[in-house]
């Protein structure tokens, strides 16, 4: 599995989001509103996710081992800082 595109909206307001990442595996498949998040440990990403009937969050996408996830979150991170070189008007 490749990483073959990764697009990320830079968020400007107050709080712990920084942006919003969207991904392409292989050229072929796509996942949208992945979150980058600073939190007290450092960046981290959060796989979007939608509310339950219950009010839990649930992933509707997600790596299912951690290395996996460690590979994305790092290759999403990396393009996450240099976009942070960029300015505000360029995707």
């Amino acid at each position: 599995m490749q990483i073959t595109d990764v697009r990320v909206r830079k968020i400007t307001k107050e709080g712990k989001m920084r942006a919003i990442v969207s991904i392409t595996i292989d050229d072929v498949f796509v996942i949208h509103d992945i979150k980058v998040i600073e939190g007290e440990k450092g960046m981290f990403i959060a796989m979007p996710s939608k509310q339950s009937a219950d009010g839990e969050y649930r992933d509707i996408a997600h790596p299912i081992n951690s290395e996996t996830r460690e590979n994305i979150q790092r290759i999403i991170l990396e393009n996450y800082e240099r976009a942070l070189l960029l300015p505000d008007n360029t995707p």
